[in-house]
C-alpha cells in the first residue's frame, strides 16, 4: 500500500529544489535557516495531491465511520471531525481535503491551515487548524469517546445497553513508532536553557517529551482499564519501539526508506504481541498471546462474525 500510494505520501518533493544536496552540510544549515522564518514546506504539493485525489468529497461521504483530531489555534483546544457528530453538528461536514491539510499540518513543517464552512443557518464556520497530533498524538480514546457518545445519544447504529462498558469494545490500536535512542537524562536536562529544551543534538527534546507522554498516557490508561474489566484480550496494541535512522524522520520520502518502513511492517507483524510496563514505558512480549498477525486475524473474524449476525438481526427484523 505505501508503495502503491507513493505519490500521495511523497508531499515533500517539490518543496526541495535540489534534493541531492539535502544531506549535505551546505543543505542543512539552508533547511535550518528556512525551518526559522517559516515552515520547512510549503505545502502546495501535497494540497494539489488532496484537493486532486479527494475532489469535492465531504465527511459524509466517508465509506465508514471516522474520527479525525485537529487542533484549532483561534480556540486552543481541539477540534474533533467525526462521522457520529454530523447530525448535530453540521458545520464539521467540511471538505475531506481541508480535514487531511489540517490533521497533517505538523507545526514547523507546514503552514497552518485555514477554511470556512456553513452551519444548519448558512452561517459561515471558520476553522484555524493544525496537527491532531496536538491533540491526540494517540487518538484511541478520542476514537472510543465519540462511539461511547453516539450510543448515549441513542440515534447511532450502536445498541449496548451501558455506554461505557468497555468490557464490549474492541480496540485496534496502532503506533507510528518510537526511537529508543530519543531519551534524556536529568543530569543533562538541569544545564538546559530554552533554546536546548526545544533543539537539542538534532533532536527537539521538549516536543518529543509531550508527544511520549500524550501517546504514553492513552495506552496505559487502556491497557489498566480493559485489564481491570477482565478484557485485554479486546485490546491490542501495536508499537514498533526500535526506529533509528532515516526509518525514524517524519519526512523522508525516499523510495529506500519507504521500503525499509515495508519491511518494518513485515517483522511487526511477526513479532510477538506485547504490552507496555507501567514501570519502565517499554513494551514487553505477553507470553501464549501468539503474533501481532494472528492477532489482528482474530479480531477481524470477529468483526466479520459480528456484522453478519447484526444483518441477519436487520433481515429478521
Amino acid at each position: 500500500m505505501f508503495l502503491e500510494y507513493y505519490n500521495i505520501i511523497s508531499p515533500y518533493q517539490s518543496a526541495i529544489p535540489m534534493p541531492s544536496c539535502r544531506n549535505s552540510f551546505f543543505g542543512k544549515i539552508g533547511t535550518a535557516l528556512r525551518m526559522v522564518r517559516g515552515p520547512k514546506y510549503n505545502g502546495k504539493y501535497l494540497h494539489a495531491l488532496l484537493r486532486r485525489y479527494l475532489g469535492e468529497t465531504k465527511l459524509d461521504g466517508t465509506l465508514t465511520n471516522v474520527v479525525i483530531p485537529t487542533f484549532d489555534i483561534a480556540y486552543l483546544q481541539p477540534t474533533i471531525f467525526s462521522s457520529f457528530q454530523l447530525k448535530h453538528s453540521p458545520a464539521k461536514n467540511a471538505l475531506l481535503s481541508d480535514i487531511a491539510i489540517s490533521t497533517s499540518a505538523a507545526p514547523t513543517f507546514f503552514p497552518a491551515h485555514y477554511f470556512e464552512t456553513k452551519d444548519d443557518k448558512g452561517e459561515p464556520r471558520a476553522f484555524n487548524l493544525v496537527d491532531g497530533g496536538l491533540a491526540a498524538n494517540n487518538p484511541t480514546l478520542c476514537a472510543m469517546s465519540q462511539v461511547s457518545q453516539d450510543i448515549i445519544v441513542g440515534d447511532g447504529e450502536f445498541f449496548v445497553e451501558n455506554p461505557v462498558d468497555y468490557g464490549k469494545f474492541m480496540v485496534v490500536s496502532i503506533g507510528c513508532g518510537l526511537n529508543p535512542k530519543e531519551s534524556y537524562s536529568a543530569k543533562d536536562a538541569a544545564k538546559w536553557g530554552i533554546l536546548n529544551w526545544i533543539v537539542k543534538d538534532g533532536t527537539a527534546p521538549i516536543v518529543d517529551m509531550f508527544n511520549a507522554a500524550s501517546a504514553d498516557m492513552v495506552d496505559i490508561h487502556l491497557s489498566v482499564l480493559f485489564g481491570a474489566l477482565r478484557s485485554s484480550h479486546r485490546y491490542l496494541r501495536i508499537q514498533y519501539d526500535q526506529l533509528s535512522g532515516s526509518a525514524g524522520s517524519i519526512d523522508d520520502c525516499s523510495k529506500e526508506n519507504m521500503d525499509r518502513l515495508v519491511q518494518i511492517g513485515h517483522e511487526l507483524l511477526r513479532k510477538n504481541v506485547s504490552r507496555v510496563d507501567l514501570e519502565t514505558g517499554r513494551n514487553v512480549e505477553m507470553p501464549g498471546q501468539g503474533t501481532n498477525a494472528e492477532q489482528l486475524a482474530r479480531f477481524a473474524k470477529q468483526l466479520s462474525d459480528e456484522r453478519r449476525r447484526r444483518k441477519k438481526a436487520l433481515q429478521v427484523n
